[in-house]
């Protein structure tokens, strides 16, 4: 039997709590964001060769969940959320290269996984207050809609997302506004940076919380970051099992949940190698790992809007598991792609390879074109984080085609679709939730 694993701050690791109470509460009370006592190691052999990708994080989760009031159901909520395929796809344009396509969930994104697990996690914890809990949610584009959905029509619970009014696509918002039900989406007059902070302070809010019981679904929840390290580990094992060799990823980031998911990975001992940052033109994180400090600031509006970040917040969980600054930049290297270059990777793979690709995936689509203009020959899997239709305003105008829409992305374009108005304060914040 594995002992039980805690989790605590990173602020303070003199308060540990089990996993399920990390979960539940999204932050931890004195604003950091929970991490495990340590990470564990796992050997590779351990994972089942013909497992699907719930069987893989049922294996990997299962150190995490030790002790805990949730670990019986960690097969079950593993089956429950991640019941689509997550294909390693090889890529015509470079040999000894792959596609990761995380987009095949019921949202056409990435974030459908990590919102799939935490919905069912939040499901079989036992709550002693009766009243409604309030799902909190900032989202650039993608988060809102992949929560909503996880969550849309589940007793007792009521989804609030705040996204940056006029800063996601058109698609992307009508996603956001088309629940209804216990889902509202608040169109806030801001930046995602705003949204985030004012999601932030009002689970810090103890008199509120008091009177509206609240947790978080961004990837500072640990429900979301957990479950999206098991597609890289189920990429890399079986890349592995084939070729006997680790596999590099290139992950689109600009909270720094999706990279932050693979890297605890590689610490974990499974194979992978290294790991690049594709950013957009928010140059927090290539300035920081080009050697200069880290300095948050307010984020700018690029094509891939879901990466439009100027102070990610999971670089405080990033520190945590390296601590030596100097080590950490030795570690990892991050690179900006400016729109035009977006555009120009969109069109000419598509042009040159009938590849389609979203403004995200395309940032990482570029290094691994310069990689191999460079010469490299290393074997990179780019991370394909949401379908390129979500982006139609974008992708459209590239093409001499018509862009395909996924079945359930156009039913939920379908329906009719509403957003509130809402001021980027967190004191706006605090009056809409006490009127509900």
């Amino acid at each position: 039997m594995r002992e039980p694993l805690r989790y605590h701050s990173t602020r303070s690791s003199t308060e540990t709590v089990p996993l399920g109470q990390a979960i539940a509460a999204g932050l931890a009370p004195d604003g950091g964001l929970y991490v495990p006592e340590a990470l564990p190691r796992l050997d590779p052999a351990a994972f089942d060769p013909r497992g699907r990708l719930a069987d893989t994080a049922a294996t990997l989760l299962a150190p995490f969940f030790a002790g805990d009031v949730l670990a019986d159901a960690l097969p079950a909520i593993c089956a429950e959320a991640l019941s689509f395929d997550t294909p390693l796809r090889a890529l015509p344009a470079h040999p000894h290269a792959a596609m990761l396509e995380l987009f095949h969930g019921p949202t056409s994104a990435f974030k459908d996984i990590g919102a799939r697990f935490l919905a069912a996690c939040l499901r079989r914890l036992p709550r002693r207050d009766a009243r409604p809990l309030t799902i909190l949610v900032a989202t650039s584009g993608d988060t809102g809609a992949a929560v909503a959905a996880a969550f849309h029509r589940q007793p007792n619970v009521r989804v609030v997302i705040l996204y940056p009014d006029g800063l996601v696509s058109p698609r992307q918002a009508h996603q956001l506004g088309c629940f209804g039900d216990n889902v509202t989406a608040l169109r806030v007059a801001g930046r995602f940076d705003d949204c985030q902070r004012m999601v932030k302070a009002a689970l810090n809010d103890a008199a509120l919380q008091a009177d509206v019981p609240l947790s978080s679904a961004n990837s500072i929840s640990l429900g979301r970051l957990l479950p999206q390290m098991s597609y890289y580990a189920h990429a890399a094992l079986g890349w592995w099992r084939e070729h006997g060799t680790p596999l590099n990823f290139i992950v689109p980031t600009g909270n720094l949940g999706n990279a932050l998911a693979c890297l605890w990975v590689r610490e974990l001992g499974l194979p992978v190698g290294e790991v690049r940052l594709a950013c957009n033109a928010n140059a927090t994180l290539p300035e920081f790992f080009a050697g200069a400090d880290y300095r948050p600031r307010e984020a700018i509006a690029t094509l891939a809007n879901a990466m439009d970040v100027g102070a990610p917040s999971n670089f405080e969980r990033l520190r945590w598991t390296f601590p030596n600054e100097s080590a950490l930049r030795q570690l990892l290297q991050a690179h900006s792609v400016d729109d035009a270059t977006i555009r120009h990777t969109i069109a000419a793979h598509a042009r040159e390879h009938g590849e389609l690709f979203c403004p995200h995936t395309a940032t990482a689509m570029h290094l691994l074109d310069r990689l191999r203009a460079e010469g490299d020959t290393a074997p990179w899997a780019v991370v394909a984080t949401a379908h390129p239709a979500k982006f139609e305003n974008v992708v459209a105008p590239l093409l001499d085609h018509p862009l395909a829409v996924p079945p359930a992305l156009a039913a939920m374009l379908a329906r009719g679709a509403s957003a509130e108005p809402l001021a980027a304060s967190e004191i706006a914040l605090r009056s809409r939730l006490l009127l509900s």
